[in-house]
């Protein structure tokens, strides 16, 4: 069984959902439902239901918040081995989403991952943990100085690294990090941070990241056409429509959980970006931000809904 360690976001999501059209500057009927979450933590908790040994460090303060993190780790198999700050709070992420799951305005209080300095990487235990790993994937939540760290410390042991862009504000954080990152999971908002460019086609999104330094990555838009790319090549697909959406809230991180998973076991990154694909039509259907049905074999099948990927020179 391979080893991933996750090095990244674990907090609480808060979302509301309206249950009927928005109306901005009022007060609208809808309900709240909150669940453990993160980047990091999301594809944590999917890739252990995947099937691999997954462990996941994180800052975490001495709450009730942070217990109800761990025990959600415990849930999903995922060994937890936090930075507890008993004088802090557990990071949190509030959502406000319209009734057919998009998403009106987030509010993000992360400040504790700053105290995830480089500093952290120094520990024994955690250097102990990047040389025993197969994979090493981190996200954005974290500050900038210790992506760079992370990806030195992968290049130094040699390890894959994947990373997660979270949103347009913390994506640039990866910059630095880009030569050192093997795949990079992010959406076109996300992408047109990264490069300050905004093509007229997906197509095109490869040879602006290479010339970046970027190894390789997924660049996903919702419904519409998604691309991923190495060095060498790229494949597009449109994803499988999805009547019965229930929540958006974590189809980027079971993307990134998919694909991840099938370039892990040796998979082309046409057949992995399928299996990507299949994972976040699968989280979509469920109202929580990792679907408690998501396993390799669901995976599996739901691929055999995805329309073929179209590989590219």
């Amino acid at each position: 069984m391979k080893k991933i360690l996750v090095l990244g976001g674990a907090h609480i999501d808060r979302r509301g959902m309206i249950e009927a059209e928005t109306t901005p500057g009022a007060s609208n009927p809808g309900h709240w439902m909150e669940e453990a979450g993160g980047g990091g933590f999301n594809a944590a908790r999917n890739l252990s239901r995947l099937g691999f040994e997954v462990r996941i460090i994180s800052p975490r303060g001495g709450d009730v918040t942070g217990e109800a993190v761990a025990a959600a780790a415990r849930q999903a198999g995922v060994e937890d081995t936090p930075f507890v700050f008993l004088d802090r709070r557990t990071p949190s992420y509030t959502a406000i989403l319209e009734r057919d799951g998009n998403l009106v305005i987030a509010l993000a209080d992360m400040d504790l991952y700053k105290l995830f300095t480089p500093r952290r990487l120094r520990v024994r235990s955690v250097r102990e943990a990047i040389r025993s790993t197969d994979i090493i994937l981190c996200d954005a939540n974290l500050p900038e100085d210790t992506l760079t760290a992370i990806g030195l410390a992968a290049r130094v042991c040699g390890k894959m690294l994947a990373a997660i862009a979270i949103s347009p504000a913390k994506a640039v954080k990866l910059k630095p990090a880009f030569a050192d990152i093997d795949i990079l999971f992010m959406n076109e908002a996300e992408a047109r941070a990264l490069t300050g460019e905004n093509p007229d086609d997906i197509r095109q999104w490869p040879d602006m990241f290479r010339t970046a330094g970027l190894r390789g990555g997924v660049v996903t838009s919702g419904s519409k056409q998604a691309i991923a790319f190495d060095r060498n090549q790229a494949a597009t697909l449109v994803p499988p429509r999805v009547d019965d959406v229930k929540d958006v809230t974590g189809a980027g991180d079971a993307m990134a959980s998919g694909y991840l998973s099938a370039i892990a076991e040796g998979a082309t990154i046409t057949q992995a970006l399928r299996l990507g694909a299949a994972a976040a039509a699968l989280t979509v259907q469920s109202p929580f931000a990792t679907s408690p049905d998501l396993s390799k074999n669901g995976v599996e099948l739901m691929s055999g809904l995805v329309p073929e990927a179209e590989t590219l020179a």
